[in-house]
């Protein structure tokens, strides 16, 4: 991994001094996230949850839609590879940004895996040697999403406001970025996606980062555990809003753990 990831934080839309990871401090989120997302295992790395039409894959669980998927959520496994081809990566051979997951159903995804053919096998290799870069991809969405969140807010009082709370979880009082609000910053972009995609609602209502910045109780003595009580509270607000046959209520208990090593 590089010794040091750099990324450039935002004033308002104006770009301002770089924040500088060593490389420790990025693994530490690296596996802080794989941790949450796939326990750590490699039987992980690419998977297909129960109740979703698509797959999972990496130590932040990209999705990635096979051949044909429409769907609400953004696909974000394409835009890691389009990160890598930036950062000089070789992609597997086959597959690139505009490649659509090499399974069309979940049965031929777990027959392939079982058998550990050569695509799935080549697959795993390449996200097994790319974690790092993953984890920079990831915290580089982070930053990005401030100003994405700022372009999607009309109301210029607003948008201070997200801008205040953002800024308050990533940073100290001393003006230092404060890691652990670093990490849940970038977990919970990853985990749960900007906030900003119209089709990520349901009723007109979403979940992302950018609805728990709005939700968010400044004034609590735990910034971290009021950061996740308003996610709770969002996750908790999509749960209901759900269409019942995804039966997302049995990932109520996991979210909530998750949400808890923010403060914890």
């Amino acid at each position: 991994m590089r010794r040091f990831l750099i990324l450039f934080l935002w004033s308002g839309l104006l770009l301002g001094a770089p924040l500088q990871l060593t490389s420790k401090q990025a693994e530490y989120i690296a596996q802080k996230v794989w941790q949450n997302e796939g326990a750590g295992k490699d039987k992980y790395l690419i998977w297909w949850n129960r109740g979703e039409d698509f797959a999972s894959l990496g130590i932040g669980h990209f999705i990635w839609f096979p051949k044909g998927h429409t769907e609400r959520f953004r696909e974000v496994f394409p835009m890691v590879l389009a990160y890598m081809q930036k950062q000089g990566v070789a992609l597997p051979r086959g597959i690139t940004p505009q490649s659509d997951f090499p399974w069309q159903t979940k049965e031929a995804f777990f027959w392939a895996k079982k058998q550990k053919s050569l695509y799935y096998m080549r697959l795993f290799r390449f996200l097994k040697e790319t974690m790092s870069y993953q984890a920079m991809f990831m915290a580089e969405r982070m930053m990005q999403a401030l100003p994405q969140m700022l372009a999607a807010i009309d109301d210029p009082a607003k948008a201070k406001r997200i801008e205040r709370r953002f800024n308050h979880i990533l940073y100290k009082q001393d003006g230092s970025v404060d890691e652990r609000g670093l990490y849940i910053l970038i977990d919970y972009t990853n985990f749960k996606g900007e906030g900003t995609l119209k089709s990520e609602r349901y009723h007109g209502q979403g979940w992302g980062l950018l609805q728990v910045l709005e939700h968010l109780d400044e004034g609590a003595p735990d910034k971290y555990k009021a950061f996740a009580d308003s996610a709770k509270a969002m996750l908790s607000r999509r749960i209901k809003n759900s269409p019942p046959a995804r039966g997302e209520e049995r990932w109520r208990r996991g979210w909530n753990v998750r949400l808890d090593t923010y403060w914890r």
